[in-house]
């Protein structure tokens, strides 16, 4: 089973309402789609958003890194050598871990094809169902209570709400007024997205401590290169610290692991440039007793079904974060997860399950 052809397409989706976090302000949801085609006639499908802020990439750095690198690189192997195959793919180009990642699931979605199994079942077949939450982004203090009082009466039980934008005490209120807003019974995450000091992180946290406001975790509350920051943080409080940005790769994750610099990790496809690395984050995780989150990008139902696949073929993996569907203003996905409210089913047709891609034009090939 030979890769014959790698198509790339644009696409763009409008959301619904801005997407707002301490780093940027996200208005559409753009993406490259990637298609792989074997010789068998079988198709797999990836996707690869922009997200410069946090990987670097741009559309034009994307589609670049896959159709001058990768592509070549890999066209022509035999799939079932993919032990081999993703060596080529992580090895070929420093970086542009989301062009690997949209490959990288595009490959996972053939190999699992070719087996007759959907993907969470070739990966582990954990679980069959997942439960998100979903993300209130930053705003007033008033607009935020608002959003979170309308996410929780649409069935939500997890919020994350980010913070990180203005100074803490701003941020306190935020959380002071959601918490107010929702009551006890739902489950608060907060992500600062870099936002804040080492020093500013911690008598943050220790005062919504103090205030029982009763904080699930807190998600990257320091800038990602800061290990050391990351690492007072999470000494200096009693909540859960998350680490986000600061872990891409499995060696980024050792050196977390290895120095105890957080409670808990977050592994999205898009930073660890695929499945593949990321099934080397979760065990090594595992093995530390660190538990794992999944999350995503701003991204379709493609890239989400397969983070979802992978989330749910592992044990370790006890919490998610796929809601960027939701968000979107219209869906272009044909097949692929379910979405039930907060409830996310899986679906029995072999590999990812994603049938047909809409509005995709004419795509750049590379046979």
């Amino acid at each position: 089973m030979k890769i014959t052809q790698i198509d790339t397409y644009r696409t763009s989706v409008p959301l619904h309402t801005p997407f707002k976090t301490a780093l940027r302000t996200v208005h559409e949801a753009e993406a490259v789609i990637v298609k792989v085609t074997c010789d068998n006639g079988m198709t797999g499908w990836g996707e690869a958003p922009p997200t410069v802020v946090i990987t670097g990439e741009s559309l034009s750095s994307i589609e670049a890194a896959i159709q001058q690198v990768i592509t070549p690189v890999i066209i022509g192997s035999d799939l079932l050598d993919y032990e081999k195959l993703f060596q080529y793919i992580h090895s070929c180009i420093i970086g542009n871990s989301s062009a690997k990642a949209a490959v990288d699931m595009a490959i996972y979605d053939c190999l699992a094809q070719n087996s007759g199994l959907p993907l969470f079942k070739y990966l582990g077949g954990y679980r069959n169902e997942l439960e998100t939450d979903y993300t209130v982004s930053i705003n007033s203090p008033e607009q935020m209570g608002e959003d979170a009082e309308a996410y929780v009466a649409q069935g939500f039980h997890i919020l994350k709400i980010k913070v990180g934008k203005d100074d803490a005490s701003l941020d306190i209120k935020r959380i002071q007024e959601v918490r107010s807003r929702v009551g006890n019974g739902i489950t608060l995450r907060l992500d600062a997205n870099q936002g804040w000091g080492t020093k500013e992180a911690i008598s943050a946290i220790r005062k919504m401590e103090d205030l029982d406001l009763g904080i699930e975790l807190v998600e990257q509350p320091v800038p990602a290169w800061d290990i050391k920051g990351l690492k007072c943080v999470t000494d200096g409080v009693d909540t859960p610290i998350m680490a986000d940005e600061s872990v891409f790769s499995p060696q980024q994750a050792f050196d977390v692991l290895k120095t105890r610099s957080a409670d808990l990790i977050n592994i999205k496809l898009m930073k660890s440039g695929g499945i593949y690395q990321a099934e080397k984050i979760n065990a090594m995780a595992e093995l530390c007793g660190v538990e794992c989150m999944v999350g995503s990008m701003i991204e379709t139902r493609l890239g989400i079904t397969a983070a979802a696949h992978f989330a749910a073929s592992k044990k370790n993996i006890t919490r998610f974060d796929f809601d960027a569907p939701l968000m979107l203003a219209k869906d272009i996905v044909k097949g692929g997860i379910l979405y039930s409210g907060r409830k996310i089913s899986l679906p029995a047709k072999p590999g990812l399950g994603v049938n047909h891609i809409e509005g995709l034009g004419k795509g750049k090939e590379n046979e």
